[in-house]
């Protein structure tokens, strides 16, 4: 490199043709000389739709049956899931936790009916400090819930699962009514 020259154009070698930065992204950006197309590789439409929120990605679904394939796969909705929530801690809490949440349903199941509808009412609240201090205690609020009736249906809540009379979860009985705190 000599100095007061221009800079140095970092170059690929590509077979025997030398190719520089600057050619690649021109050939890109025109859409000649090889482009990409996304849907040739599952695993990086994955990726992409791991990194959208909830609404977009039950909207991908609709594009065409390779998206919708992907956008059904567990591990993008477990991205979502763990973006709003946060990841569990240590290694071993995150395979624990993958399996209680297979057992209610899968991540897919557990944003729709648990974090979706939380994420929404966080979203009209207001200001965004305090809004983030609540969202926080609100989903973990909304997931123990979820987790208990989920559990109950399952017959876990005392009855058994062989009981003649299927009785109504008893532990949600509580929010029917308003409760007077003060």
């Amino acid at each position: 490199m000599c100095m007061g020259g221009p800079p140095a154009v970092p170059r690929q070698e590509v077979g025997a043709v030398v190719v520089t930065e600057l050619e690649v992204r021109v050939q890109l950006l025109a859409g000649g000389g090889g482009a990409y197309n996304i849907n040739d590789n599952a695993d990086i439409l994955s990726e992409i739709l791991a990194r959208l929120d909830g609404r977009s990605l039950a909207s991908a679904a609709s594009v065409c049956r390779l998206w919708a394939a992907v956008s059904r796969r567990d591990a993008v909705w477990e991205a979502l899931c763990l973006r709003h929530v946060g990841p569990a801690s240590g290694p071993a809490a995150g395979h624990a936790t993958r399996a209680v949440v297979a057992a209610l349903g899968g991540y897919r199941r557990l944003y729709r009916l648990c974090l979706g509808p939380a994420l929404d009412r966080l979203g009209r609240a207001g200001a965004l400090a305090h809004a983030q201090a609540r969202a926080r205690l609100s989903l973990s609020l909304s997931l123990s819930l979820f987790s208990i009736d989920c559990y109950e249906r399952l017959g876990g809540g005392g009855a058994g699962a062989g009981a003649s009379r299927q009785q109504p979860p008893s532990s949600l009985l509580f929010l029917c009514k308003p409760v007077d705190v003060s």
